[in-house]
């Protein structure tokens, strides 16, 4: 099982971005999929994860500015981050349990950059 994140890049502040996560190999279900970053010197947080059912949480600093959704047919996970700001960048990983042969599993996907700067 891998997770396939893409989407990163420079933005200036204001602007928008949208991230992207795909699951693949093989597998029964996946259950929470998530976004995670890490700022330079900072420990790695939660910015927002969603539920097989839908049901979403927020980190307070995101609340209002991205949004997380998820396509089950595709196994991927986006995240579209509007009014970006300079403390935004960071690098952005996605995370997933997911049920397979082995078990259910936590997996990590190899992390994309965020930039904010004008």
């Amino acid at each position: 099982v891998q997770l396939q994140a893409s989407g990163g890049g420079l933005v200036q502040p204001g602007g928008s971005l949208r991230l992207s996560c795909a699951a693949s190999g093989s597998f029964f279900s996946i259950n929470v999929m998530g976004w995670y970053r890490q700022a330079p010197g900072k420990q790695r947080e939660l910015v927002a994860a969603i539920t097989s059912g839908g049901s979403t949480n927020y980190a307070d600093s995101v609340k209002g500015r991205f949004t997380i959704s998820r396509d089950k047919a595709k196994s991927t996970v986006y995240l579209q981050m509007n009014s970006l700001k300079p403390e935004d960048t960071a690098v952005y990983y996605c995370n997933a349990d997911i049920w397979a042969v082995a078990g259910k599993a936590g997996y990590w996907g190899q992390g994309t950059l965020v930039t904010v700067s004008s």
